[in-house]
């Protein structure tokens, strides 16, 4: 699948290392474009309080608290069909907020000139955690200026990044 934005759905930061992550992308990109609504980004992790599934709704002028709980209604059912998971998890729809997670490829073209923090899977030249400015894309790296250099990422190597 393709969203509107050109990046395939199976393209997004965290789906490598998570397979679950990819379910819930392929289940709620549709539904989210079919109200109108971005699908930002999918985290399913432990937390103290056992499995944690949140998934980040943006839309030109905001989300808001209705649109979460309207698409958390229909996906809720949804995710009870199409997720084979044998632990149960808590499910959170909220928006992306202040510092909005960088899931899709052109996500990191969209936010150019913006600061992030980027952490990967490997090390790159003994560091998996890096902060600077966005430069935007090559092919499938993500270039980011880091004082005066600049360092290209492998998208698919990047575990989690965030605007700051």
């Amino acid at each position: 699948m393709v969203t509107s934005n050109g990046d395939s759905a199976l393209s997004v930061v965290g789906i490598t290392g998570n397979p679950i992550v990819g379910r819930v992308w392929q289940v709620a990109e549709p539904l989210c474009q079919s109200e109108g609504v971005e699908l930002v980004h999918v985290e399913y992790q432990r937390e103290p309080g056992g499995r944690m599934l949140r998934l980040y709704l943006d839309k030109p002028g905001g989300i808001t608290l209705d649109d979460c709980a309207h698409i958390s209604r229909q996906l809720g059912d949804l995710l009870d069909v199409a997720l084979d998971v044998e632990e149960p998890y808590h499910m959170e729809v909220s928006s992306p907020g202040i510092s909005r997670p960088l899931g899709r490829l052109s996500d990191f073209e969209r936010y150019r000139g913006h600061r992030v923090k980027i952490r990967i899977a490997r090390a790159l030249n003994g560091q998996k955690n890096f902060t600077g400015t966005l430069e935007g894309i090559d092919g499938t790296m993500v270039r980011l200026k880091i004082n005066d250099q600049t360092r290209n990422i492998v998208f698919a190597d990047i575990v989690k990044a965030h605007l700051l």
